[in-house]
């Protein structure tokens, strides 16, 4: 996908080195941008292949709410290095998504905290008033960040509807461009069609800001090698992008789908490009 392949050469040409949080080096742009036409097709990178399903599992496990790995576990491990020994995960997007804590003040002065479901307000507004421009949804809860092992990265996301279409731009703290940044895009272009499908809007355009977008690469010393995912993009910088494929979802409400109800058609990306993950 040329958006991709763009951003990649984006960072690598005006990126900088830094230290960063995990000790492996990174070449780090400020305030990256591209986005995609959904009705272009799904854009799932084809220049390696992106593991759909695993996407897909963590998705519905971010529209369920829940803020363990239990479940998630019986399918992808992809959040078990950030989960305590229980399970338990403190960056949990879903939980924000549909429970996000909104304190108040009651009559005498008192606070309480009642949870918000932003998910179901984002569906109940763009039924009842889709040109409205204060459908986002955040995941970002200061109190929890200050302590999180990891603060949400990909922290808030706004719905925006034109003509019959509905758009979804999203923004992100950190970005890791070879392993995190094709799953946000797949996971949050996903999230964007099965809304549409559930209030009668066609997909439209999937907008994304990162506002560190970063390459990990070993040390000028040679150390942290294992970490260099420079020769991988360098790979795939070479390699023609394929046609992009299909995703269809069943016309269900949000909340009833299951990841049966996702069928991806005519994927033949390039083979698989292995990256280690920074943690």
């Amino acid at each position: 996908m040329k958006q991709y392949l763009d951003l990649v050469q984006h960072v690598l040409e005006y990126g900088q080195r830094k230290p960063s949080r995990t000790g492996v080096d990174c070449i780090t742009c400020f305030g990256a941008h591209y986005k995609v036409d959904l009705a272009e097709g799904f854009p799932l990178l084809t220049t390696k292949k992106v593991f759909f399903k695993s996407m897909l599992r963590e998705l519905l496990w971010y529209l369920s709410g829940e803020n363990h790995i239990r479940n998630l576990r019986k399918h992808t491990r992809i959040w078990d290095a950030w989960a305590d020994e229980d399970g338990n995960l403190d960056t949990a997007y879903g939980y924000y998504w549909r429970n996000f804590p909104s304190a108040q003040r009651n009559g005498d002065g008192e606070w309480h905290v009642r949870e918000v479901d932003q998910i179901g307000y984002v569906l109940k507004t763009l039924r009842e008033q889709p040109h409205s421009r204060r459908m986002v949804v955040t995941a970002w809860e200061p109190g929890n960040a200050t302590t999180s092992k990891l603060p949400p990265c990909h922290y808030t996301f706004t719905f925006q509807v034109q003509g019959n279409r509905l758009n979804c731009h999203l923004n992100q703290r950190s970005g890791d461009v070879a392993l995190g940044i094709p799953f946000n895009l797949a996971a949050y272009s996903t999230l964007t069609m099965a809304i549409a499908q559930d209030v009668g809007l066609e997909p439209g355009v999937f907008s994304h800001f990162i506002v560190d977008a970063h390459i990990y690469t070993k040390s000028l010393d040679g150390g942290n090698a294992n970490y260099d995912h420079l020769p991988g993009l360098r790979e795939q910088l070479e390699r023609e992008p394929r046609p992009l494929p299909q995703l269809t979802i069943a016309k269900k409400p949000l909340d009833e789908l299951t990841f049966e109800d996702f069928q991806l058609t005519g994927y033949d990306p390039h083979p698989v490009i292995d990256f280690a993950v920074a943690v």
